[in-house]
C-alpha cells in the first residue's frame, strides 16, 4: 500500500516537472532590443504552447513566437488571420541564441493590433 502510494507521488512529481521543464522562460530573448518587423506571412502553427509564424521581411525569414492560441483568439486574433501570404506587422524582442528568432509582444493584421503578452 505504502509502495503503491510512494510510486504515485513520484509519478505526479515527475509529470509537473516535465511541464515546467517544457515551458521555455523568456530570458532567452533579449527585451533590450526591441525589432519591428513588417513582412508577409509564410507559414503558420495554431497549437500550445505558443503559435508561430513565419515572417518574410526584407531579406530574411524570421521564426515570430506568439501568444497561446487561446490568448490570441480572446484577443481577437484567429487562426485565419495568419494565412498564408497575409502581411503583419510584429513588435518583439530578438533571440539571444537564434538570430533569425524573435517573441513578438504585439501584431498588427488588416490594421487590428493586438498585444499578446
Amino acid at each position: 500500500m505504502i509502495r503503491a502510494m510512494l510510486a504515485g507521488v513520484v509519478v505526479v512529481l515527475l509529470a509537473a516537472a516535465s511541464t515546467v521543464l517544457a515551458h521555455h522562460g523568456w530570458s532567452g530573448y533579449d527585451s533590450g532590443q526591441v525589432l519591428n518587423l513588417t513582412g508577409v506571412i509564410r507559414e503558420s502553427g495554431y497549437e500550445h504552447p505558443h503559435a508561430y509564424i513565419k515572417l518574410e521581411a526584407p531579406g530574411k525569414v524570421w521564426a515570430v513566437v506568439l501568444a497561446p492560441p487561446s490568448r490570441m483568439e480572446r484577443r481577437g486574433i484567429r487562426r485565419d488571420m495568419l494565412a498564408e501570404g497575409t502581411t503583419a506587422t510584429v513588435v518583439g524582442y530578438p533571440s539571444r541564441s537564434d538570430p533569425l528568432e524573435m517573441r513578438a509582444e504585439r501584431i498588427s493584421i488588416d490594421g487590428k493590433t493586438v498585444e499578446l503578452r
